[in-house]
């Protein structure tokens, strides 16, 4: 089975680290994979080409810059792909267009990163949601990270039976890292053996709540703060550090590649998700991978878990107060590393590849069936 991924760029986020981990594991199932970014081929790119995977960049210029409707149009069709699917809002919108006009057979798309009042960390307004309504009836499966997601989705009026839950996977075995990688990563940023050192993970949006994180490890005394990811409030963050005398204390790494991440977590010993609106939490599980107490204000991935699947993670109600509480009693505590809990097996990588492949084929043949129709 041939599928063509589209997505909106190949930057370093979550996104874009599950499309290069799944299609790593696709050709297990028998599915050969292309991928399409409109813009941005960055880091992933990379990593995808690494791995033997053909990626195309289209160079598209903004969000109207319609010239790319055809000229994807005409690549899903040179390839004859069975499946497009398509990752993100941009390239959901677009992918879904060119994939009906090239005559794809089926259509599938995930959505990543919905919450209550945004999209993919930037304002859910009413235009852009009837636009992803209007282009989600040209798709014939639409996937959810997780039920929260699936939920958002089913009450805006998509219906139930075009809707599956395929949950984020993570590769566990990546995160298994000694006491020699701790060592190393610390002396390469300078780190003091015994400094508490907490991890912030994931893109720098206004969603992310990070400027919380920075306040709590102003807070605790002799702490210090790796945000792990990049995005537009990196100055705002760079300031407020300066602004509370901790500059010194918070190191901003940028983007890092999937192979970068866990190392970097091994040198750390907490990791923080402040954020109140996550669509699944992935960064709360690669922190638990770690084996790192971990502190979140959300995670889906784990409210559909059992308490005891996860039981490193603890949850706190957003607020500076508490979150410094807590950050402060981890310190005090000292360093551990955790066995890696249920809740990262239960979300195994080449679980989410099965179950989509199994889509694929399900949404392939029921388009291609008499009775079934394209809609």
């Amino acid at each position: 089975m041939r599928v063509l991924h589209v997505i909106t760029g190949l930057g370093s986020g979550g996104a874009e680290q599950q499309l290069a981990a799944l299609a790593r594991r696709f050709p297990a199932h028998g599915v050969e994979c292309d991928v399409i970014t409109l813009t941005n081929p960055g880091p992933v790119a990379d990593r995808l080409r690494a791995d033997g995977v053909r990626v195309g960049h289209l160079g598209m210029a903004g969000n109207r810059d319609l010239a790319v409707l055809p000229r994807l149009t005409r690549a899903v069709r040179r390839g004859r792909y069975d499946v497009v699917h398509t990752h993100l809002y941009r390239a959901g919108v677009y992918g879904r267009i060119a994939a009906r006009a090239a005559g794809v057979r089926a259509v599938v798309a995930t959505e990543h990163s919905l919450g209550e009042a945004q999209i993919e960390g930037r304002p859910l307004t009413a235009p852009t949601r009837g636009l992803y309504l209007a282009t989600e009836r040209l798709g014939h499966a639409t996937v959810a990270v997780s039920t929260a997601v699936a939920r958002r989705l089913r009450h805006w009026g998509v219906p139930a039976e075009r809707l599956h839950v395929v949950p984020n996977g993570i590769e566990a075995e990546r995160y298994r890292h000694g006491l020699s990688a701790r060592r190393g990563v610390r002396a390469r940023l300078g780190v003091a053996p015994d400094t508490f050192v907490v991890a912030g993970l994931g893109r720098l949006v206004g969603g992310k709540r990070f400027d919380v994180l920075v306040r709590a490890v102003a807070a605790v005394p002799g702490s210090l703060l790796v945000l792990i990811g990049d995005g537009p409030e990196r100055r705002r963050l760079l300031r407020l550090a300066t602004a509370l005398g901790v500059a010194g204390r918070v190191r901003l790494l940028g983007d890092r590649s999937a192979e970068e991440v866990p190392a970097l977590l091994a040198a750390c010993d907490a990791l923080v998700s402040p954020s109140r609106d996550e669509t699944f939490g992935l960064a709360v599980l690669e922190g638990l991978a770690a084996g790192l107490p971990v502190l979140h204000a959300s995670c889906p991935a784990l409210e559909e878990l059992a308490p005891t699947d996860a039981p490193g993670a603890t949850r706190f109600d957003g607020g500076l107060s508490e979150l410094t509480s807590a950050l402060a009693a981890v310190a005090r505590a000292g360093p551990v590393r955790l066995p890696q809990p249920r809740a990262v097996r239960h979300y195994d990588i080449g679980r989410a590849a099965e179950r989509l492949t199994d889509i694929y084929r399900r949404t392939a043949a029921h388009v291609a069936a008499p009775a079934g129709g394209t809609r």
